[in-house]
């Protein structure tokens, strides 16, 4: 985990019962789930082996160890997880080079929060050294703490990241509010007990009590999100 600015310095701004937002980072922010699979089929296809289109939807918004040892299981593929984690991040590395583009809205909302001095939290099941390669494009000005998978004990769907962002920003998770694009990550701010606006990417998702789904970044900003979040 890393913090970019000490967790003594969040406030919230204007007296909203919002205290912090966090978001994840594939799918959500930037537009790297399909880069993700194109990595997995290239990787498997110099492996002798070729993916299933159905297994897409199993693999995505999870963690590495969990979609690479599914794909091992899945395939016969013999590679041990610890190398097959390794390629694919080489991989992707490699196809992220020049940069990543950003979701629609994604660049509009990171700026708003910052203006209104929201503390935010990029929370990701994806390693640590993609994420800092991703942070060029997106500004880690903008993040107070950034999470990566491998920097947890359980990453997603275990609430496990969203509390310790929570902790590391001095907020109570009920008053924070989280984006994500996957039900792994929906799974995981929920058990966390964090508010949570869905952005489906790959697979649907429903709307549930604490919980709203919309079609893109595009129809978040500020005053939705401090909407979410009630006064204890």
């Amino acid at each position: 985990m890393t913090s970019t600015i000490p967790a003594s310095l969040t406030r919230t701004a204007d007296r909203s019962a919002l205290q912090a937002v966090f978001l994840d980072m594939d799918g959500t922010l930037v537009d790297t789930e399909g880069f993700w699979w194109d990595v997995e089929v290239a990787v498997f296809a110099d492996l002798g082996h070729e993916l299933d289109a159905s297994w897409r939807d199993i693999v995505v918004g999870g963690p590495m160890t969990r979609s690479a040892g599914y794909l091992i299981e899945a395939t016969g593929a013999d590679i041990a997880l610890p190398e097959l984690t390794t390629l694919l991040n080489d991989r992707f590395e490699q196809r992220i080079d020049h940069g990543v583009p950003l979701m629609p809205g994604a660049r509009r909302l990171l700026t708003q929060l910052a203006a209104h001095e929201i503390p935010m939290a990029l929370v990701s099941a994806s390693h640590r050294r993609i994420i800092d390669r991703v942070l060029h494009s997106l500004g880690p000005e903008h993040f107070a703490v950034t999470v990566a998978g491998d920097e947890v004990p359980r990453t997603k769907p275990h609430p496990d990241p969203y509390l310790l962002a929570a902790r590391s920003v001095g907020a109570e998770p009920a008053r924070c509010a989280v984006v994500e694009d996957t039900p792994t990550g929906v799974a995981a701010a929920e058990a966390a007990g964090c508010r949570v606006v869905a952005v489906p990417s790959l697979a649907p998702i429903a709307p549930a009590d604490g919980r709203v789904v919309v079609g893109s970044l595009e129809e978040v900003d500020l005053d939705f999100l401090r909407s979410l979040v009630t006064a204890p």
